[in-house]
Parts: structure tokens; sequence; C-alpha cells
């Protein structure tokens, strides 16, 4: 199965792998690492995120150790990366 990151979630990429750097020592190999890792799991697993409030055929993927999650679609021949979020930030659009 193909996985496709969105054009449009380029900012939610920086922030994940400035996280890392920032954060851990060694984190941008550590974010490479589990970035693959984490592409791996769902081209082999597409279903293994729950499904989301977030909308329709949407899922997320918690990245372990982290205040990440991805947020994908599973369609016919391939899966969209939709967004990567951090968790501890206000999504609902009431708060800063």
């Amino acid at each position: 199965m193909k996985l496709v990151f969105l054009a449009s979630i380029a900012r939610d990429l920086r922030w994940f792998k400035s996280y890392y750097v920032s954060v851990f020592p060694d984190g941008r190999i550590r974010a490479e690492t589990q970035f693959r890792s984490l592409q791996e799991l769902l081209k082999a697993n597409p279903y293994i995120g729950h499904p989301s409030e977030k909308g329709d055929e949407v899922r997320e993927l918690h990245v372990p150790r982290t205040p990440f999650t991805f947020l994908y679609r599973v369609l016919e021949e391939r899966l969209e990366i939709l967004r990567v979020l951090d968790t501890r930030a206000d999504w609902s659009g009431g708060g800063e």
C-alpha cells in the first residue's frame, strides 16, 4: 500500500522534527527512525489506528512516547496522512 503525505501537513512535519531535536539530544536520528517505523507499520496494517471523531473515514495512530498523533485515511490503493497533531495543542478552534 502506498503512503501519501498531503502537502498541507508540511508545517506539522517541521514541528514533529523540531520537537525531537529540542527535547532529545539524539532527536533527529530518533525522529527519523520512529517516523520510518511508523510508516512501515501503517503500510503493513492500515487499520491499526482507531476511528477518529475528526471526520468520516479518518483514523488516528498515536506515536508512542510522544505527544503526536497521525490522522490518516485509508483509500483503496493508498493511505493519506492528513495531519500530524501535537495533542497538547487545542485543535477545537476555541482557544490559542
